[in-house]
């Protein structure tokens, strides 16, 4: 007879690369049984491989879960492969008759686990989901005739008023792994680029207790100037906490219930920290909208916008991806993302607009750019930002929204500091022209040592022209597009 009590549990983990406040490694842990701590790198059956930078987060992610199981008495079981396959494989070599995780909301994922579920408990296996990556499951948000929300502000009124909040459960003191099985070597995986290593640049400290500390940076010096700081690139007033929500490194709730203990310990205003919530409910927004309309991954979400009449141009868009515009707010913020894997949020929504609008290139070119190059590539998040720029997402902004990128450098970053810093070559620059240099008088550009050309592109479009371009081209569309044209605008919609 077997010793149910003795047989281990797996604890997949997949998006939660976390201790603390993760109900999946709460429940394994109540069984009193070993634990199974289990990745699974999957590079074909896990919907859209991971791009570049999110590749090279993940390795120091699964490193610092891998110490901090370590010094509990455990350790994390690294597989590479098919994830049902090796998931199936390592229920056979354990004898584990419980397998436990934290669901995954992408389509794809939902539809893969409920197979995975279904072969499982035909073997005898037990499966059991928990919800330890949004503040509420998909499906559990919705209007009053059970239907999804295509409207964020309703959506988020509810959410904030039904969705029950996490109980913020401390990390456990021991988490016991038998010495088999055995697991791969993280460093044979090479997740970290190399020949050449371009992340040298990237920011960020990977792991839980950098998700901790940069909350607790972002609660200190961020939070108390949120609404307004949080569009001027050159401060620090931003959470910077995207790419750690994305892997799971730190819960929803938890940013949740510590904005709102700084508001009432007085440490902020209640307005900051609902602003700030309110951004994580976008997180959960998009991640609802896709759950409930896969399609919108790869088509419009109003689809009339199918019928855009994109360009394709190999050479505007090479000269979007390197920073190569002549608009420098644009490229300051491209020049970011390439150096670092991270780009400001009110910049993304301006080089996004531009490459939309100004260049009309296909969202979906530049969804999958930012897909391989942010290191909080997000699914969800990413797909629903890009078609909110289009105005072909839900609660999109009107189709004659079009941002004027020296406008919004002029408002944004009037000193000039972030262009400055990310595009060096205007240094020199007065103020007055920083960004616009193509205006700048000859004596001002030959001052600051600046050839537009040789140096520093002129603009690859003139603002009024690819307006003008972009609003004809939006009329050709059905009617629809004026239709919702008065929806309330968002902005920035990563917190």
């Amino acid at each position: 007879m077997v010793d149910e009590t003795a047989r281990p549990v797996v604890l997949w983990f997949r998006r939660d690369l976390r201790l603390e406040d993760n109900p999946a490694l709460n429940a394994a842990v109540a069984t009193g049984r070993p634990i199974l701590p289990l990745y699974i790198l999957d590079d074909s059956g896990d919907g859209r491989p991971l791009g570049a930078a999110s590749l090279w987060w993940l390795d120091k992610s699964l490193r610092a879960l891998d110490a901090s199981l370590r010094q509990r008495g455990g350790r994390l079981i690294l597989r590479r492969g098919d994830g049902e396959a090796e998931l199936h494989r390592l229920v056979a070599e354990t004898g584990a008759n419980l397998v436990v995780t934290n669901q995954r909301f992408e389509p794809e994922a939902i539809t893969r686990d409920a197979d995975i579920a279904h072969a499982l408990r035909g073997e005898g296996v037990e499966w059991q989901d928990h919800n330890g990556t949004l503040l509420a499951r998909p499906g559990e948000i919705l209007t009053e005739a059970g239907r999804p929300y295509k409207v964020f502000t309703p959506f988020l009124k509810t959410l904030l008023q039904t969705a029950t909040e996490g109980a913020g459960t401390p990390a456990p003191q021991v988490v016991f792994t038998p010495d088999h099985p055995a697991n791969d070597d993280i460093n044979g995986w090479g997740l970290h680029p190399s020949a050449p290593d371009w992340s040298g640049g990237f920011e960020g400290a990977p792991g839980e207790a950098g998700a901790a500390s940069a909350l607790a940076i972002f609660l200190e010096r961020g939070l108390s100037d949120y609404t307004a700081g949080r569009d001027f690139p050159g401060r620090q007033s931003t959470s910077r906490l995207s790419p750690h929500l994305r892997w799971g490194e730190i819960s929803p709730w938890r940013a949740v219930r510590e904005a709102r203990h700084a508001a009432l310990r007085g440490r902020i205003s209640t307005a900051q920290a609902d602003k700030f919530v309110a951004e994580i409910g976008w997180r959960d927004f998009s991640a609802h909208l896709l759950a409930h309309f896969p399609f919108m991954a790869t088509r419009a979400f109003r689809p009339e916008f199918d019928a855009m009449p994109w360009r394709v141009d190999p050479a505007d868009f090479a000269a979007w991806t390197r920073g190569r515009t002549g608009y420098p707010l644009v490229d300051a913020g491209m020049r970011q993302l390439w150096a670092t894997g991270w780009m400001h949020n009110r910049v993304r929504m301006v080089a996004a607009s531009f490459l939309v609008k100004h260049l009309l290139i296909d969202w979906r070119q530049g969804e999958a750019w930012f897909w391989d190059t942010l290191t909080d590539a997000d699914l969800a998040s990413n797909v629903q930002n890009w078609q909110w720029i289009a105005g072909s997402g839900a609660d999109a902004a009107p189709y004659f929204r079009i941002f004027n990128p020296t406008l919004q450098g002029e408002k944004f970053d009037p000193a000039g500091s972030y262009v400055r810093r990310w595009v060096p070559e205007l240094a020199a620059i007065p103020d007055r022209w920083i960004h616009a240099p193509w205006s700048a008088p000859a004596a001002v550009l030959a001052k600051a040592g600046v050839r537009l050309g040789p140096d520093y592109p002129r603009p690859v479009v003139e603002h009024g022209a690819a307006r003008t371009r972009a609003l004809a081209a939006l009329k050709t569309l059905a009617a629809g597009t004026q239709d919702d044209a008065q929806c309330p605008p968002q902005t920035n919609k990563q917190p």
